[in-house]
């Protein structure tokens, strides 16, 4: 993997000091000597492509090329290519995510939405997620593994304007990694999102939103299907939402 000729961008959603944001550097950094890590004071988790429009963007300096924001992914990428480089990144990289960001996940994810900010503003993107179990360790050293091939390959197809590419590496250790499939975003059956309710001291009732993931089929080729098959995902994304399909029945009645 060469690295040597960009100015690299890493942010995240888990926050500046998380286990995943610090691999991907020191990954990073065997290969690259221009790196700037600009990430959340904390973490951002479901922030998806929020901007902080009523509320400061707060700005801490933890050395040349490091800061921490009170503010959501979206605002660390504007922030980073706009005020806080020495010149706009030539790649940026959002992740590695503590979780998955598969199928309808992408609507959520502060890790896609930099990864989508990004790719607005011309910059090459990718998002990199670990998939673990739930109760079990995050497998970083499948992520560890495969990043630098997934990353190669990734700029080697020359991503086109308005893109960036999702990856999802799978919930194994990397001797167990079945290879590394291209796919298309899957998608789950309904509910995956649920309140769950609660009385607090004074016996006022509020919810916490809980992340229960609705089983399904995975179809062939998407990147459910993938994490099935114990494969990493590659999933490029298009900025362009129109429903084609849509768009050509609607046309029949509005003339």
């Amino acid at each position: 993997m060469d690295l040597s000729n960009q100015k690299i961008l890493i942010t995240n959603d888990d926050g500046i000091h998380a286990e995943g944001i610090q691999l991907l550097e020191r990954i990073v950094r065997q290969h690259c000597d221009d790196v700037w890590v600009i990430a959340p004071d904390e973490e951002r988790s479901g922030a998806s492509h929020s901007v902080s429009m009523h509320t400061p963007v707060r700005v801490r300096k933890v050395d040349e090329r490091h800061f921490a924001l009170k503010g959501t992914p979206t605002d660390c990428a504007i922030m980073a290519i706009h005020e806080l480089m020495d010149g706009p990144p030539t790649l940026l990289l959002s992740g590695i995510n503590r979780g998955a960001n598969l199928a309808e996940d992408l609507t959520y994810s502060g890790t896609a939405a930099a990864a989508m900010e990004g790719a607005l503003l011309g910059v090459p993107s990718i998002a990199l997620s670990q998939v673990f179990t739930p109760g079990e360790d995050v497998p970083w050293q499948t992520a560890e593994r495969f990043l630098p091939q997934v990353i190669e390959g990734i700029l080697a197809a020359d991503m086109a304007p308005g893109t960036f590419v999702n990856v999802n590496f799978p919930p194994v250790g990397p001797d167990a990694v079945t290879g590394l499939h291209v796919v298309d975003q899957g998608q789950r059956p309904p509910g995956s999102f649920q309140p769950e309710g609660r009385t607090d001291g004074r016996g006022v009732p509020y919810y916490w939103i809980k992340l229960r993931y609705t089983r399904g089929q995975a179809d062939e080729g998407t990147d459910l299907w993938a994490m099935a098959e114990n494969a990493v995902s590659i999933c490029p994304v298009q900025l362009n939402m129109t429903a084609m399909a849509l768009k050509d029945r609607l046309r029949r009645h509005f003339r």
